[in-house]
């Protein structure tokens, strides 16, 4: 009885005597501890002193106890809420214990809190930086025409760089908003790349960096949102541009793919790539995190935000596809999209 009692638990369970030995385990506590269906104390298998302080709490006052149980699994740490309840199945007395997997939970919430602490920081400098320019032309500066004109390039610019931030916010909202809507258009993925080459073409020029375009041969047609891929695009060309070092040349290729091994279908590649000073393979992970950048500096002045790349991986994930990023250094990077073919 008490066996197909805890089967029926859609959690991790297990039964717990009074004399805190053991007296079952559901399937889903076993692969959580392979000796949770053993007789023996339960603390010799589940060994952390606040799961026994709640397990005590239960059985000296016959009510509901709440602990957390951390458990690691190749490496990475899985936080369990547990409820403790004392139950009586006919002569049998003893504490239910269930496990509830919150690692998502609280992970979004680390993510959450993240997230607001980087908006707070990204907006509140060329905050900082306007309302000081403000205070010293009502001041100081009210007459002096040349701080007048330099303070209002620099507030002009701190603008534009709030302007970008917040439309970026607005951008990443509604792909996430549309992540479960896959896109029904049937498009030519090389009609938008060549339309972002013409129109990256003056910040080309302006970096000296030529833009070649390869392997138009291949079948392009994806099933896709036209605007959205045309932010891809822009976004990894332009940082290819910005990024790869004056007088070089940025690749974009297209190559056919008969059956992707993670898409499980035929997939057509597109790959960008520069002849930068590359990335270490340590930042390489990270470069799709919100904020996240390897030189701060020289990103806001190039006029990055720190979501561009977070925003490509929203848009192509909601295509269906993935990318792929490789890079050495002082051999390029190369940034890869791979999206299903129509």
């Amino acid at each position: 009885m008490i066996d197909s009692l805890l089967e029926a638990i859609p959690l991790p369970a297990v039964l717990i005597g009074t004399d805190a030995r053991l007296l079952g385990g559901n399937e889903r506590a076993i692969r959580l501890q392979p000796n949770a269906g053993d007789r023996r104390a339960f603390i010799l298998v589940f060994r952390q002193p606040g799961f026994s302080t709640a397990f005590e709490q239960c059985i000296r006052t016959r009510q509901p106890q709440t602990t957390v149980y951390l458990h690691t699994d190749e490496g990475h740490e899985i936080r369990y809420d547990v409820t403790c309840s004392y139950v009586e199945l006919g002569d049998t007395k003893g504490v239910l214990a269930c496990f509830r997997d919150v690692t998502e939970v609280e992970q979004a919430g680390e993510i959450r809190r993240d997230f607001v602490a980087n908006v707070s920081h990204e907006l509140k400098t060329p905050l900082t930086a306007l309302l000081g320019f403000i205070e010293t032309l009502q001041g100081p500066a009210r007459n002096d025409d040349a701080a007048r004109d330099r303070f209002l390039g620099i507030m002009g610019a701190e603008a534009s760089r709030m302007n970008r931030l917040v439309g970026d916010l607005l951008s990443l909202s509604r792909v996430e908003e549309e992540a479960r809507l896959r896109p029904t258009d049937s498009l030519d993925v090389a009609d938008i790349v060549n339309t972002v080459v013409r129109n990256l073409s003056e910040v080309a020029k302006a970096q000296e960096v030529e833009i070649s375009v390869a392997g138009l041969e291949a079948e392009t047609k994806v099933l896709g949102d036209s605007d959205q891929l045309l932010q891809v695009f822009t976004n990894l060309i332009e940082n290819a541009v910005k990024y790869g070092g004056n007088g070089g040349v940025v690749s974009v290729t297209f190559k056919s793919v008969d059956r992707d091994p993670f898409l499980r279908r035929p997939a057509v590649r597109i790959e960008v790539k520069d002849q930068g000073p590359g990335i270490d393979p340590l930042h390489v992970p990270r470069l799709t995190e919100r904020f996240y950048r390897i030189d701060s500096h020289r990103s806001r002045e190039m006029g990055g935000t720190g979501l561009g790349l977070a925003i490509v991986k929203h848009i192509v994930n909601r295509h269906r596809g993935r990318m792929k990023i490789e890079s050495a250094l002082g051999q390029g990077s190369t940034f890869a999209v791979i999206l299903p073919k129509n």
